[in-house]
């Protein structure tokens, strides 16, 4: 795929794969990006997988057309982006190695060897002319590893954005885009929204008009869509207005409360209310929503003097996420001794700006008119 004159796509898809990072459910594949710069002197853009070496190697060498590679430019050391950089720094002894100071460290960790001989390290504002192009260089630190760099091709003004604008989903998938690079975002790179902040400032200074990502399409419409989009997530705004539901429940009664709380605020007019049983449905879905919605209800049962583990585990995602910025509702469950609701707001000490909501739900085993009258006042506060 021809990106821009003399800039070509050359990455792969991959369908074998079924969790990424070993967590993330990814029905549709990944795509890991490479791409290469045709010019007096030629770039090229991170590996792939080890999975796809041989692949990702028959389309550089397409791209090419017999000529030969000048400089591998590593913007990210995350293996499925730099499994290959040995096998190509082999294949072309005379490619320098462009990186930052920390990949080449990470390189030596990887391959055994930081091709002190052939390293150019770059930093903030560093450029590397190619002939009729020069690149520029801009830290990424945390975004989502230390060592990562972006690059601007000030010609075409192309973002070569790393792991930024990323998504699941291989290239061939059909799907809304929105969805899997949200869930992406906060599954594994939202803990860091204040460096993500740092590097969109920097990015405003630039003229964009394509952003490729190491992972997802290419972005070339429509950029303000996306660039606000990764405002929003990683300032802890609000995306959409509504009410985000999370429940477990072992026989069925705190189910009951939750689906209560939801026919409720539907009642009241709330026109976007979701929900999802986390012991059943995928937790990356559920910090997604957690995280795009301003108000949140969770419902659990006491559980050996804790919380029910998927409720525990969730929070803990929040939490390590920098949960921030919105109103909660609780709901409790416990047949003798109810400490869900205690349990879940001390999970949250030490998160900014939260407020939680006047009415807890307590329930003793089974959902009681009482408890009837807490969900409807609860529901009344979620959309105040």
């Amino acid at each position: 795929m021809e990106i821009k004159n003399n800039v070509k796509y050359i990455g792969v898809n991959d369908h074998q794969v079924d969790l990424f990072e070993g967590q993330y459910e990814v029905p549709n594949g990944m795509a890991y990006n490479s791409y290469v710069i045709l010019d007096e002197k030629i770039a090229v853009f991170d590996t792939v997988d080890q999975n796809f070496g041989e692949e990702w190697l028959k389309n550089l060498e397409e791209a090419l057309d017999g000529r030969k590679p000048n400089y591998l430019i590593v913007l990210h050391m995350e293996p499925d982006h730099s499994a290959n950089i040995d096998v190509f720094a082999k294949k072309y002894p005379d490619a320098k190695i462009v990186s930052s100071q920390r990949a080449f460290v990470m390189m030596k960790n990887f391959f055994g060897t930081d091709y002190a001989d052939r390293q150019v390290v770059v930093t903030d504002g560093s450029t590397l002319s190619l002939g009729g192009r020069e690149l520029a260089f801009i830290t990424a630190p945390m975004v989502h590893w230390p060592e990562v760099i972006m690059a601007y091709d000030k010609a075409d003004r192309i973002l070569f954005s790393a792991d930024g604008f990323g998504k699941f989903g291989a290239l061939d998938a059909d799907e809304d885009w929105a969805c899997e690079a949200r869930r992406y975002y906060f599954g594994i790179v939202g803990k860091y929204g204040v460096q993500v902040q740092a590097v969109l400032k920097k990015a405003a200074a630039l003229d964009i008009e394509v952003i490729c990502p190491l992972h997802g399409p290419v972005l070339m419409e429509n950029l303000g869509y996306y660039l606000n989009l990764y405002n929003i997530w990683s300032s802890y705004g609000v995306e959409s207005e509504g009410v985000f539901i999370a429940y477990t429940s072992v026989y069925g009664n705190t189910k009951k409360a939750a689906l209560k709380l939801e026919e409720e605020l539907k009642r009241l007019g709330c026109e976007k209310v979701a929900i999802t049983d986390l012991a059943r449905e995928d937790m990356a879905e559920a910090v997604e929503d957690a995280f795009r919605y301003g108000k949140i209800a969770l419902a659990t049962t006491t559980y050996n003097g804790e919380i029910f583990p998927f409720m525990r585990e969730f929070i803990n995602h929040l939490v390590e996420r920098g949960y921030q910025n919105r109103k909660i509702g609780l709901i409790e469950n416990g047949s003798w001794a109810p400490v869900a609701a205690k349990v879940m707001k001390e999970m949250f000490d030490g998160c900014k700006n939260l407020e939680f909501t006047e009415t807890t739900v307590k329930i003793y085993s089974a959902v009681s008119d009482e408890n009837v009258k807490q969900i409807k006042n609860l529901a009344k506060e979620l959309i105040k």
